[in-house]
């Protein structure tokens, strides 16, 4: 039995020439094990609704072809159900797709969907709101809401909204309630400059923020960066980039299951980059193995995680033999 797979097909979002991509398809989809059909959104919202009808389908994978925004939209559906995620990244940030170590270029991503490596993530829920990189609070929360009402996107943007935003931005105090790996809950105040809590290891653009998140363990990585001189941005960005911002002394990181934040006063989160006001309570936690993605098998293995349904893993297999 072929698997089935909807393309979701966003033409304005994202940095990449789309049709060019779905040009491709027919060269990198193997016709005897695959059907796909290729589906465009029109409107805000319509990637979700697309994707919901797909699993009332029962389609086994839909493709978010686009931006951050639309990889994001098309996830927050699919959780909890058996149909899959795949990724074409277009975007300028792309956090996801380089956490999963998805090509970037789209002959590679489209490699990747052919070869159907399909593994059960983690993903986060921020006040409930689905995340699957990272989300928190403090000067990214902020850095988010200019840039979502900057009007234009892209790196230089981004960079633009972050030095201006680092010369004003003040820092606020925290008090944290946690729960560890081995079940003790801990408690501490700490004044940040940002709270990060990460599902995955980066912003985007290669900016790793918790180099060492695992989708995979059921676990966030909270980063916690303290105040610092602006002289000092550099060298955090460089860390950040290099993966190396646990050893920065003004950067403090642990691993939990769930954590409460109180924080002086209401204010922006984010969630993935998507901004939103919320109360000066904040709890985040980890949903273990609840979305299927498709991953890099060079980098993540071949075996699925465990919790892929019986049906699915026979059907998958049926599909790749």
């Amino acid at each position: 039995m072929k698997m089935s797979i909807w393309f979701i097909v966003n033409p304005i979002s994202g940095t990449k020439d789309k049709e060019h991509i779905i040009a491709l398809i027919p060269e990198y989809i193997d016709p005897a094990r695959f059907n796909y059909e290729i589906r465009y959104t029109e409107h805000a919202g319509h990637a979700a609704e697309i994707t919901r009808e797909a699993i009332a389908q029962g389609i086994d994978i839909v493709v978010a072809v686009g931006g951050d925004g639309t990889v994001n939209e098309v996830a927050r559906a699919l959780i909890h159900t058996e149909t899959a995620l795949g990724i074409i990244p277009c975007g300028s940030g792309n956090g996801l797709a380089r956490h999963l170590a998805l090509p970037m270029n789209p002959r590679g991503a489209l490699q990747i969907i052919n070869e159907c490596t399909i593994h059960r993530l983690d993903y986060g829920r921020i006040n409930g709101r689905p995340f699957f990189c990272t989300a928190g609070m403090g000067f990214d929360a902020n850095l988010s809401d200019n840039f979502a009402k900057a009007g234009r996107r892209g790196l230089i943007t981004y960079v633009e909204n972050a030095l201006r935003l680092g010369m004003a931005y003040e820092s606020e105090t925290y008090t944290l309630e946690y729960v560890t790996e081995d079940w003790k809950i801990h408690t501490d105040t700490v004044k940040a400059f940002l709270l990060t809590c990460a599902n995955a290891g980066q912003y985007g653009n290669n900016f790793w923020i918790a180099p060492k998140a695992s989708m995979q363990d059921g676990l966030m990585d909270v980063s916690i960066i303290e105040p610092f001189p602006l002289i000092e941005s550099g060298p955090i960005a460089y860390q950040m980039v290099h993966k190396t911002i646990y050893r920065n002394p003004r950067c403090q990181s642990f691993k939990c299951r769930n954590i409460t934040i109180q924080r002086e006063h209401p204010g922006v989160i984010h969630y993935d980059g998507d901004p939103a006001e919320e109360t000066s309570m904040v709890r985040v936690e980890i949903v273990p193995h609840d979305i299927l993605m498709l991953v890099n098998i060079r980098k993540h293995g071949p075996r699925p995680h465990q919790a892929i349904s019986k049906d699915f893993l026979e059907k998958l297999h049926r599909g790749l033999s």
